[in-house]
């Protein structure tokens, strides 16, 4: 027996189980992403041209489709929040706010948090299993150079930090933590949590637009506005001191 009462082997089947537990993640949320929008490609009457990759990019298209869609739509809005995290250049705001505008208030916050949380695992569970080599392929250069000191976060409140702030590159961090020593549940809950509050006010902002309240969705987008602007301008000294005690 080795220390603490292991056996050599022990390690070797905890470190399988742990990579067979992440592999599972990656299954659930390619069946969400990937069954949900083939199926909308399959019963769809629009052209492939047309849904490649202008739906993912054109606001009225995939609205009017969605709208098509049924009883469907959820799961294929949900399915589109988790793919636009894992393909990082798709706008995330156009998503959330068409929730809003699609759902309502609160049906809108709870599709696009469970497409989010869904995406985010899914990117941190494939940076996990391919490794940094794969990270560093898939992340610029640029954003690498300022943020991949994370790449050393285990932390929690960096990975809160960077999920509730705005002006990080929140998709791509998503790969950057999967190879950071950061445990995957801590990671999940915390960048659930973070990401709310912006989720919350891009489903308003869609609700309110829906019914027709400009007023209010002025006030709450100045509101928005007065909060996230000296937040965004501290950005860089958050990051200086995540840096310096990573």
């Amino acid at each position: 027996m080795t220390r603490a009462g292991r056996r050599p082997g022990d390690r070797g089947s905890g470190t399988s189980r742990g990579v067979g537990a992440k592999l599972a993640w990656l299954a659930a949320a390619g069946v969400v992403v990937i069954g949900g929008l083939t199926w909308w490609l399959v019963a769809s009457d629009f052209s492939l041209s047309r849904l490649v990759p202008r739906v993912l990019l054109d606001r009225e298209l995939m609205q009017e489709m969605l709208q098509r869609s049924g009883a469907w739509a959820p799961i294929i809005f949900i399915g589109i929040q988790a793919l636009q995290v894992v393909i990082s250049p798709i706008p995330g705001e156009v998503t959330g706010f068409l929730g809003g505008y699609l759902f309502g208030e609160g049906l809108g916050f709870v599709y696009s948090t469970i497409g989010l949380t869904v995406g985010t695992v899914c990117a941190f569970a494939i940076a996990r299993w391919l490794g940094t080599r794969f990270v560093r392929r898939v992340v610029p250069a640029h954003v690498w150079e300022r943020v991949g000191f994370l790449a050393r976060a285990e932390g929690a409140v960096a990975c809160f930090l960077v999920y509730v702030f705005p002006g990080f590159p929140k998709d791509i961090v998503s790969y950057i933590f999967g190879v950071s020593p950061i445990s995957t549940w801590v990671f999940v809950v915390l960048s659930t949590i973070g990401r709310m509050p912006g989720t919350w006010v891009l489903s308003a902002q869609g609700a309110r637009t829906a019914s027709g309240h400009y007023v209010e969705v002025a006030v709450l987008t100045a509101v928005v506005v007065a909060v996230a602007v000296p937040l965004y301008c501290f950005r860089h000294r958050i990051l200086a001191r995540l840096r310096a005690a990573s």
